[in-house]
């Protein structure tokens, strides 16, 4: 069985969680720089998972969001930073991106 590689990129606060549990890829990186390297991230493939910071969000064009948003591998999950109340993406939502299934019409 083989496994695929885990990063997260965003703040120092957010990165430095994921580097204790034992996650090696972590970039500490924000603004302009972090959607450099997120993209360096995606287009290496060498990732299954990448979990980026909220705060990146922002920075991203439309384009490069829908690419992000429909890409399975690697599968690119935002991240609010701790204490923050962002909009969180729902399990619903991620279940329809993910695996293409509308939980809604199966309850």
């Amino acid at each position: 069985m083989e496994f695929e590689k885990i990063a997260v990129v965003g703040e120092p606060e957010l990165v430095l969680g994921f580097k204790l549990i034992g996650i090696g890829d972590v970039f500490m990186e924000k603004d302009d720089s972090a959607v450099e390297r997120l993209f360096s991230l995606i287009e290496s493939k060498g990732y299954g998972l990448i979990m980026a910071s909220e705060s990146i969000r922002p920075h991203l064009q439309p384009a490069s969001l829908k690419l992000i948003d429909t890409s399975l591998k690697p599968l690119v999950v935002f991240i609010p930073l701790p204490g923050e109340n962002e909009e969180q993406e729902s399990v619903e939502k991620l279940a329809k991106r993910v695996l293409g299934v509308d939980i809604q019409k199966l309850k």
